[in-house]
């Protein structure tokens, strides 16, 4: 099987090689022109999250915490897609920008345009190292260990950054559309026969998930519960929305109609087929219950029970499938999402204070991926070694954009009155109030105890009073409204 699937990440960079010809300016790499047709924007938008987390992280929490622990993602990550094409895709489109930090400069100026792009490229820091861990566990598994996970991890950022690198946002769009079809076929293929094995095929999974009180998904009613919910709820529903991953994949339509659509369609397939992998973990449960329980006791790996089951329980070719379905998933994410802070470095934090003409701005957009492509392999592997899993990487990567960047970027697009002096303000008291409190929760954690408000729920209220409260009485700035 290694075989096989090394020979289908060949062919992946090789596609994406050859779709890099069509690059020949930093538009074309950040925004591959923006020429993509309505089911090219809706397959990239769909695997902008369906990464490792979805096939990993997100049935292994279903099967830890019940419906109610995956509010976070995928129903806030999916809803997220669809607020971006419902509320910010035409009026952000028709601004003709290149990064989601170009918003925040015309919209208020320089100063918040470093201060929010340099949060958006922290943010990303666990969101790809979170691909890229998957990738290595993945090549790891597949090899029969033959491959370490950490050289798995390094080989899997090489096949990823080798179209990258090239072809910019037109490869990761014709790679993305392609990989999408293979996520479908692989995973339903999967699915089916899950349910071929066990007595009573798909009602009888569904209905042993019902009786067990998997669908529970409302919170206890006391306030903690409920404030938890909600926090996890908007971390990602909200906290994702000002990101240049989404913004990229969005404006590279060809028209504003296809910009909003592509999101919508994106976002609601994402949901549903997010439940295909949950639906697989759990009909494992009934078909091997030794896979799930080994897994869920302590010490165990609920991240490895699709992968094992896989690899004790069906054909090479529904093997090679499945792998390839997951690669699929990973690379698709990865990419995208190592193009995108690289963008807003070259683009917001570089551009501006060095002159640099359009060819050599798209060398250091080439050399700003293979620098952060670095990190993020050092960061993930310090993550990996600390024993975060693959959901609790990409839950927290979006809490410092939900407190920095979101409130300005929806003020900014609906209030007029919204200034500089509020944006400022918005991201010190947001940013602030989160780190604050985060401080207090680890220490409280300490000693077993928890914070009532989650310092990601303070931080976007203090954000929402600083933006209101600094552009009503810090002075007026100058103020741009959105072109919409």
């Amino acid at each position: 099987m290694a075989f096989f699937v090394g020979l289908y990440l060949a062919v992946s960079v090789g596609v994406g090689i050859y779709a890099a010809r069509r690059v020949q300016t930093s538009g074309d790499f950040i925004l591959a022109g923006r020429s993509l047709p309505l089911y090219i924007v809706t397959a990239t938008v769909f695997v902008t999250f369906f990464g490792s987390e979805a096939v990993l992280g997100i049935p292994a929490t279903f099967m830890e915490e019940n419906l109610g622990g995956i509010v976070a993602d995928p129903i806030g990550a999916g809803l997220c897609l669809v607020f971006v094409g419902l509320f910010f895709a035409v009026r952000i489109y028709r601004m003709k920008l290149n990064t989601i930090g170009d918003f925040y400069r015309a919209r208020f100026g320089p100063a918040v345009e470093l201060m929010v792009s340099i949060a958006i490229c922290i943010s990303y820091l666990g969101w790809i190292s979170a691909q890229i861990v998957a990738l290595g566990l993945v090549i790891n598994i597949v090899t029969m260990d033959m491959v370490s996970f950490e050289l798995g991890m390094v080989l899997g950022l090489i096949s990823v950054m080798a179209y990258t690198v090239f072809g910019g946002m037109v490869s990761v769009a014709i790679v993305a559309f392609i990989q999408m079809i293979a996520i479908i076929i692989g995973l339903l293929i999967v699915a089916d026969m899950v349910a071929g094995q066990v007595e009573g095929g798909y009602a009888a999974v569904i209905a042993h998930a019902a009786e067990n009180g998997k669908f529970e998904f409302w919170p206890a009613w006391d306030t903690a519960a409920i404030l938890a919910f909600f926090g996890a709820f908007i971390t990602l529903a909200l906290g994702s929305i000002p990101q240049q991953d989404v913004f990229q994949r969005v404006m590279s339509a060809k028209d504003e109609t296809v910009a909003a659509r592509g999101s919508v369609y994106g976002g609601l397939l994402y949901i549903a087929f997010c439940f295909i992998p949950i639906f697989i973990a759990y009909g494992v449960l009934l078909v091997d219950p030794a896979i799930v329980n080994a897994h869920m006791a302590e010490g165990g790996d609920s991240q490895r029970i699709l992968p094992d089951y896989i690899l004790g329980y069906v054909p090479l070719t529904v093997q090679v499938l499945f792998f390839g379905a997951l690669l699929s998933a990973i690379m698709s994410t990865a990419a995208g999402t190592l193009i995108a802070p690289s963008a807003i470095f070259a683009e917001n934090i570089l551009r501006p204070r060095f002159a640099m003409d359009d060819r050599r701005f798209l060398l250091v957009l080439r050399l700003s991926v293979v620098a952060f492509g670095l990190v993020v392999l050092v960061y993930g592997w310090l993550s990996a070694s600390a024993g975060l899993s693959i959901f609790e990487m990409v839950e927290n990567a979006y809490l410092v954009t939900l407190c920095g960047a979101f409130t300005p970027l929806a003020f900014g697009v609906y209030w007029k009155r919204a200034t500089n002096a509020g944006a400022l303000a918005s991201i010190i008291c947001g940013v602030g109030t989160w780190v604050v409190l985060e401080a207090v929760n680890w220490q409280l954690a300490a000693s077993g105890g928890e914070l009532l408000v989650p310092p990601q729920v303070a931080g976007l209220a203090a954000a929402i009073i600083g933006m209101v409260l600094g552009s009503l009485y810090l002075g007026s700035g100058a103020t741009r409204p959105a072109r919409a």
